[in-house]
């Protein structure tokens, strides 16, 4: 269910006051803008991200990460892509 926020300007900056609801505790957010909307996400720093990354890294992969494997179809033959790919390897070799 949407919620409706109040926004208003303070000298040069707009406002938002937002819901009790939908507090947030962090101390800075970032803002990115998809067509008329706004996304608020907690703020993280460069080095933490990375950090976070390199941890999940060392960690590996959990013992039931595709543990029953991976349906994979099988290769598609496409007649058409074969001539294009055939006649664009033969004109590098020109």
């Amino acid at each position: 269910m949407p919620h409706v926020a109040r926004v208003f300007q303070s000298g040069n900056s707009q406002w938002i006051r937002l819901p009790k609801e939908l507090r947030v505790h962090v101390d800075r957010v970032d803002i990115t803008q998809e067509g008329d909307a706004l996304i608020l996400r907690s703020h993280v720093e460069r080095a933490e991200a990375w950090n976070s990354l390199v941890a999940a890294m060392v960690r590996g992969e959990s013992d039931v990460f595709m543990k029953d494997g991976r349906d994979q179809p099988g290769p598609q033959h496409r007649s058409k892509l074969d001539a294009v790919f055939r006649d664009l390897a033969f004109s590098q070799h020109e």
